[in-house]
């Protein structure tokens, strides 16, 4: 680690041991960082929230865009839509009625 510029100038000197303790200062930083789980995890929970954050607007807006899509249509088609219902009607007393002849 020693860089002897051969001078022996003594302000070349100071300038060398500012640079290093600069450069070590910097060093001990980032291992600090490094060391500091709590903090790590602390960010990484952050970056987590703020990515479930993002998908679940984007969730949210799909849905939201499905369900105008769909009502979109069922105000195209309304007998087809009504077919359906009716079917989900018949089978639903189909159900309560064999329910009940069990029962």
């Amino acid at each position: 680690m020693s860089r002897s510029n051969g001078s022996g100038d003594p302000e070349v000197l100071r300038a060398e041991i500012r640079q290093t303790r600069a450069e070590l200062g910097a060093t001990v930083q980032a291992l600090a960082a490094r060391a500091d789980v709590k903090a790590r995890l602390k960010e990484s929970a952050v970056q987590t929230r703020d990515r479930v954050k993002q998908r679940a607007g984007q969730t949210t807006a799909t849905v939201r865009s499905s369900v105008h899509d769909a009502g979109s249509v069922a105000l195209r088609h309304p007998v087809s839509w009504a077919v359906v219902a009716a079917g989900a009607l018949a089978l639903a007393v189909v159900v309560l009625v064999a329910r009940g002849r069990r029962g």
